[in-house]
């Protein structure tokens, strides 16, 4: 089952890395968005799959789920959030100003 999410996390990141070397900021900032839930996925996966177990069973217990890397995810998770609303503000407020959503025609008269 790992084998198969790792795959998964794999064909996200390179989704990822297509939309980020995109023109659009729309896309750019989707691509944040899918990059940062492939991590998420990959946070999970390395902190095991366990079924059927529960966090806390007390001292004598044989199997155990580790509630640290569910921790983690969740904190991530919201901190994804705010970056993606941030990105999603500044792509508005620049396209309201620049009138494009072109990234190489935001550059700039000198740029080539």
């Amino acid at each position: 089952m790992e084998t198969i999410i790792t795959l998964l996390v794999g064909v996200l990141v390179s989704v990822a890395t297509y939309l980020l070397l995109s023109k659009n900021m729309i896309r750019v900032v989707l691509g944040t968005a899918i990059l940062s839930h492939a991590v998420h996925l990959l946070l999970m996966t390395m902190g095991g799959l366990k079924i059927g177990s529960v966090p806390l069973l007390g001292n004598d217990a044989d199997t155990y789920t580790d509630a640290l890397p569910q921790a983690l995810i969740l904190t991530a998770i919201v901190i994804s959030f705010a970056v993606t609303a941030f990105f999603l503000v500044l792509v508005y407020r620049a396209y309201q100003v620049t009138g494009v959503d072109n990234l190489k025609k935001m550059g700039g008269p000198t740029d080539e």
